[in-house]
């Protein structure tokens, strides 16, 4: 869970500006998509095969 403890001066723009900054490092929103909705066996095995073909090409591309 991430929190943001509001500073004595801080304005709740700034804080607001950090708990958004928490978040997407936390991986919160990323995940949070990949749960809206339910994922049939057969998409999820599409969507690991067009992750693997990435890095597969990042890794290549690294060593040209």
């Amino acid at each position: 869970m991430t929190q943001v403890v509001l500073g004595e001066n801080e304005g709740i723009e700034s804080a607001l500006r950090r708990f958004k900054r928490e978040v997407s490092k936390a991986g919160i929103f990323q995940d949070m998509r990949k749960k809206r909705h339910f994922e049939t066996p057969l998409e999820k095995e599409k969507r690991k095969a067009v992750a693997r073909h990435k890095q597969s090409r990042r890794q290549r591309s690294r060593y040209k």
